[in-house]
């Protein structure tokens, strides 16, 4: 049974890259580049104004200089221009700037726009003039490898006309929920059943990856549900169960995953909630089988299922975001296994401070809804005192409520 850190660093030593795709600029949001992308020119590729106004000479523009208006030139024009002495010409944001101009003056430092123009503020020299490749060099590597994908780096790529981008290839991940109390969503939910909400709820996680999931429903309690479904389940690249880990006389999973060809790696690790998490692999695949209890499901998730994919897609920073909090009671615990406490944070005067939020049996569900992290607990302690600092790992997906 090995520790939070042992358990992950057996799962992370397995995961691994599953090769590059391409895929459109539009659909690689928070995927991450396989690839340096490098600028096929500079940026931007002539000097052009970065305001509406007038190019001028700057030796023209002493003392209310009132200047002749010989030309316009639009954003996107090609027509070479050039400014004479004692002439103004009026442009637009993004045109490009004519010869001999050395700075742009805006349109609200001038009078006058039919015939000529009044310059009526100082000029700086090169004011408001964006100049070729000020911004990126040609060749230049806008984007290393490995980097992920946001609407800035979108915004990049896009700028230099590319459609398509080449990435770190998503993981399958496939997801089975385990039961005969299960219903499936939308059904009606009589006494004794449960509606299916740890399948919905870690599809939703794995989305928030950017991985591909696959939904496979639900597995009764026989032999022959299990293998059936699970023998979809085993066709992806991370395989994820619901339930059944446990040592009742339904509890089939670790069973029938071993019939399947699965080799066990571990059966428990020393936390709680979800102390019953299984990990194996068959060949290059990875199968989790986390508990049905649905708060331990989904913090095991986070802690351990959640970093493997991530570095699957490759991910640099795959661990939870972790802060350093002052816990606000005291919080009992059982020495030997690390604790998951779940809490809200709040600003104290040099940090952050974490309180309960609300009660700590699995069960509780809301209690999850509420917290804005997880307060990891180590196994070496018994308890825990109001003052005492703790590693709070921030939960994913959830708005960080701090008061001012």
């Amino acid at each position: 049974m090995p520790s939070l850190e042992e358990a992950r660093r057996l799962i992370l030593e397995r995961a691994h890259t599953l090769g590059n795709e391409s895929v459109e600029l539009i659909d690689s949001m928070g995927l991450v580049t396989a690839e340096d992308v490098a600028a096929p020119w500079q940026m931007p590729m002539c000097d052009n104004s970065a305001m509406d106004g007038f190019a001028v000479r700057r030796a023209d523009c002493q003392d209310a200089a009132r200047l002749r208006i010989t030309g316009f030139i639009p954003a996107g024009s090609l027509e070479e221009v050039q400014l004479d002495p004692g002439c103004a010409v009026k442009i637009m944001t993004g045109a490009r700037i004519p010869a001999g101009c050395d700075a742009v003056v805006p349109y609200e430092h001038t009078e006058g726009r039919e015939e000529f123009v009044t310059i009526k503020a100082p000029v700086r020299e090169h004011q408001h003039i964006r100049f070729a490749g000020s911004d990126v060099r040609r060749g230049e590597i806008v984007l290393p490898a490995g980097t992920v994908i946001r609407a800035p780096e979108i915004s990049m790529m896009a700028s230099f006309s590319m459609s398509h981008v080449t990435v770190s290839r998503r993981p399958r991940v496939a997801i089975l929920s385990t039961g005969d109390e299960l219903v499936e969503l939308g059904e009606p939910v009589e006494p004794g059943k449960i509606a299916d909400c740890n399948g919905v709820a870690l599809a939703a996680m794995v989305k928030a990856t950017g991985a591909v999931v696959e939904r496979l429903g639900i597995a009764r309690d026989t032999r022959s549900s299990h293998v059936a479904k699970m023998s979809r389940g085993l066709e992806a690249d991370i395989f994820i169960t619901s339930a059944g880990v446990s040592v009742g006389d339904r509890d089939l999973v670790r069973e029938v995953l071993t019939e399947m060809g699965m080799e066990q790696v571990f059966s428990s690790i020393e936390a709680r909630p979800g102390g019953p998490t299984t990990f194996g692999v068959k060949g290059e695949r990875l199968i989790f089988c986390l508990p049905g209890n649905p708060v331990a499901s989904m913090i095991v998730f986070d802690e351990l299922v959640k970093p493997a994919i991530l570095k699957a897609m490759g991910h640099k920073r795959i661990l939870p975001a972790v802060i350093r909090a002052v816990l606000q009671e005291d919080v009992p615990k059982k020495p030997g296994l690390a604790k998951f406490l779940r809490v809200r944070l709040e600003r104290g005067g040099e940090g952050f401070l974490a309180s309960s939020s609300g009660k700590q049996t699995t069960g509780m569900l809301k209690t999850l809804s509420r917290a804005d992290g997880i307060a990891v607990l180590p196994s070496e302690r018994s308890s825990y005192s109001a003052g005492d600092e703790v590693d709070v790992h921030l939960i994913s997906d959830y708005v960080l409520r701090l008061e001012a």
